[in-house]
């Protein structure tokens, strides 16, 4: 895979591999998001030993990984009986040179043997921490990585000096992959979403729809079965979270509405959304005015713009893909791909909202996010308590201008928004992908802000 973007996360890695002393680092992420390719772009010509676990038994890893050790640093095998005596092995290796070691798919070899966290805490308290070495433990498995390496009760809590949780790409770093315009560059964000390795499966000399068509819809693609295997990865029983999901993907957002679509009690559903909060698959929001701990005015959203796109157009049609791909194509997701882009362009105008603020072209914010009550619904509201100013903004992906009943329509419900003084500063942004009407942006004061899809390519850049 070609390696992209990162420059944060490998400077972060470069500057704790600079400093003076030990490092340990905890590398962690949902899969295919590109934590390998990183680790191996920060270790490529730096000193390094680079350690990729497998679903093996116990023995056979611990012989590759002594393996291993023995040709990094030209030395013969040792006859080793376990994993004390593995990580003694590594530490004498590393008294004599500064190395990086990499252990990736480390959930791999806890799953054969959960002491290893113990093992690992006492190479680094008695060996490591004399060393000026760099130790990374990678994983793909949020419900392994989090428990056993970064919670409370693991051994090695306390332990790691930096740790990189790898997120996907934001629409605008992957630009630098999806070699569409801008347009058709949001609609296939929203099929692939950020993941690096689904973002570089397309072949952009082809169409939105061929592609979806070709890694997708083919029973034999690899994206076809992604997100089942992707849950299966994590969770030993995946059914009802699978149908959570489909449930959110397809509109059903409030508990209630999960609830009833797929008949699980509300009891039992909380502890199912908590867990699918926790690997990362379910955002919860709440309007931005409110407390994110106190509302109970929630919503639920599929975290991954390619989950959501599985889930609402794959899932509830495999049947008829294994038969006849091109018709769900044509008849199923291409009339319903507007209204699916639609929810994705909110948050690229999200992420265009932000960079007009550090470019000063809006007003300084602290919070940006979504704000409904009731039947009222605005897409991006902005709050800075500081200075007693909001911010309005929606965004519309339609094939028409926007007009002056929008600006109508917003300026009614910014004033149900309870939030500031009575007379509090207001700001408005219109954010449109076919343009505006005629005459609009000069009848509208200082206070609004117009921007097409060529003022989003510009400030995205």
């Amino acid at each position: 895979m070609t390696f992209y973007n990162r420059g944060a996360e490998l400077e972060e890695l470069r500057t704790a591999h600079e400093s003076p002393d030990h490092e340990f680092y905890v590398v962690y992420g949902r899969r295919r998001v590109g934590k390998t390719e990183l680790l191996k772009e920060f270790c490529r010509e730096r000193p390094h030993l680079y350690f990729l676990a497998a679903q093996e038994a116990e023995d056979r890893q611990r012989e590759k990984f002594v393996e291993q050790v023995a040709a990094h640093f030209d030395d013969r095998v040792p006859r080793i009986e376990g994993w004390d005596e593995a990580f003694d092995y590594l530490a004498d290796q590393l008294a004599t040179e500064q190395t990086i070691v990499v252990i990736d798919e480390f959930p791999y070899l806890v799953d054969e043997n959960d002491s290893l966290p113990s093992y690992i805490q006492s190479f680094v308290d008695e060996h490591l921490r004399d060393t000026d070495s760099m130790l990374v433990l990678c994983g793909s498995s949020i419900s392994t990585m989090e428990p056993e390496v970064l919670g409370h009760e693991s051994p090695l809590y306390g332990r790691r000096t930096g740790q990189l949780d790898v997120q996907p790409f934001s629409f605008r770093n992957a630009r630098d992959v999806i070699a569409y315009d801008l347009a058709d560059a949001i609609r296939s964000y929203a099929v692939t979403g950020g993941t690096p390795m689904y973002l570089t499966l397309f072949d952009y000399a082809d169409s939105l729809p061929e592609n979806i068509r070709d890694h997708i819809l083919s029973p034999a693609a690899i994206l076809y079965n992604e997100p089942e295997f992707l849950l299966r990865t994590e969770l030993r029983n995946p059914a009802r979270y699978m149908s959570i999901l489909e449930a959110v993907a397809t509109g059903h957002t409030t508990p209630n509405e999960i609830s009833g679509a797929t008949g699980i009690d509300s009891g039992p559903l909380s502890k199912y959304l908590q867990t699918l909060r926790r690997l990362r698959l379910l955002d919860r929001t709440v309007p931005v005015t409110a407390s994110p701990k106190q509302s109970k005015r929630s919503r639920y959203l599929v975290a991954d713009e390619f989950l959501r796109f599985w889930f609402r157009f794959v899932e509830p049609n495999r049947s008829s893909i294994e038969e006849a791909p091109q018709i769900v194509l044509d008849g199923t997701i291409e009339p319903g791909l507007p209204d699916h882009v639609a929810t994705t362009f909110e948050d690229v105008c999200v992420e265009a909202t932000w960079e007009a603020i550090r470019q000063d072209e809006l007003g300084p914010y602290a919070d940006v996010g979504r704000w409904w009550y009731g039947e009222d619904e605005i897409d991006i509201v902005g709050l800075d308590p500081n200075d007693d100013r909001i911010l309005f903004a929606e965004c519309k992906w339609t094939s028409e201008p926007v007009g002056y009943g929008l600006v109508e329509s917003l300026r009614a419900k910014a004033d149900r928004v309870r939030w500031g003084s009575d007379t509090r500063d207001e700001e408005f942004v219109l954010f449109s992908k076919s343009g505006f009407v005629d005459g609009l942006t000069e009848d509208l004061d200082d206070s609004w802000s117009l921007f097409s899809l060529e003022e989003l390519d510009d400030l995205l850049v």
